[in-house]
């Protein structure tokens, strides 16, 4: 929320002010559906740089060409390798000069019980949704460290605080970053970095095709497109998180459709 004479100011773009997030320097993974897209629409809408990358690109084309020239840059990244991921936060800090917020949204959820054994959907788990965390934080951390300011930003999931028959591995890629983003935030008091988690329940985007059982699959697919929230809904929350002053850290936004129990 943005201020006003001491006064903070909300409206209608959904509890964040445009005026905050205007010039910011954002990046962000992940962002060729779903909602990576939705936030590189809202954060662009409000005036943002914005520089995405995921694999399809000729999406993130589609998406790019909807703004002025060079307000939305694009470039292929696959989070599993450091180098596509320290290009894509390169090309920002490259262009614009510095990094205002690295959003790492890149994720998979090819759930499954353990006893199935999946083990190559398991390790690709690790690889994009603790890996490629990784990977964005040290390819942006530097750059931040040395301007004494900047905002991390992680897609978790309401499975890093439960977890369900069938969710195990899943739940606890998103535990570790539980872990991470908390370890991150206390070491980086001093250098004015804020780190957020954006925590969903089910959500109406592609992740429900990752997953190979079909049973499964389809049973996810009804609930999310029925009931998740929308991933515009989620994109305003992490506008949200970069709108607070300075001084105010969001640590987690922890959100859920009103018809999920759990």
């Amino acid at each position: 929320m943005g201020k006003h004479n001491g006064i903070m100011n909300l409206n209608h773009k959904g509890g964040f002010s445009e005026m905050a997030i205007k010039d910011k320097v954002v990046v962000i993974t992940g962002a060729s559906s779903g909602i990576g897209a939705a936030t590189t629409q809202v954060l662009a809408d409000a005036g943002a740089h914005v520089v995405i990358g995921a694999r399809r690109t000729a999406r993130l084309k589609t998406l790019a060409d909807k703004f002025a020239t060079g307000q939305v840059l694009y470039q292929a990244t696959d989070v599993t390798d450091k180098a596509s991921v320290q290009s894509l936060v390169d090309l920002a800090h490259t262009k614009f000069g510095h990094i205002d917020v690295l959003y790492n949204n890149a994720g998979l959820m090819p759930i499954s019980e353990i006893s199935e054994f999946k083990v190559d959907e398991w390790e690709r788990m690790i690889d994009v949704n603790i890996k490629g965390v990784l990977y964005g934080i040290a390819a942006a951390l530097p750059y931040m460290i040395q301007q004494k300011s900047g905002q991390i930003i992680t897609t978790d999931s309401v499975a890093g605080h439960v977890v369900h028959p069938g969710t195990a591995v899943y739940a606890g890629t998103k535990w570790a970053i539980q872990a991470i983003m908390d370890g991150l935030r206390q070491e980086q008091v001093a250098n004015h970095i804020r780190t957020t988690m954006i925590s969903p329940g089910a959500v109406n985007t592609e992740l429900y095709t990752t997953i190979t059982n079909p049973e499964t699959k389809a049973r996810i697919e009804k609930d999310e497109k029925e009931h998740g929230l929308s991933a515009e809904a989620v994109a305003k929350a992490v506008a949200f998180a970069i709108d607070q002053p300075e001084e105010v850290g969001i640590n987690e936004i922890l959100m859920r459709p009103i018809s999920q129990q759990v």
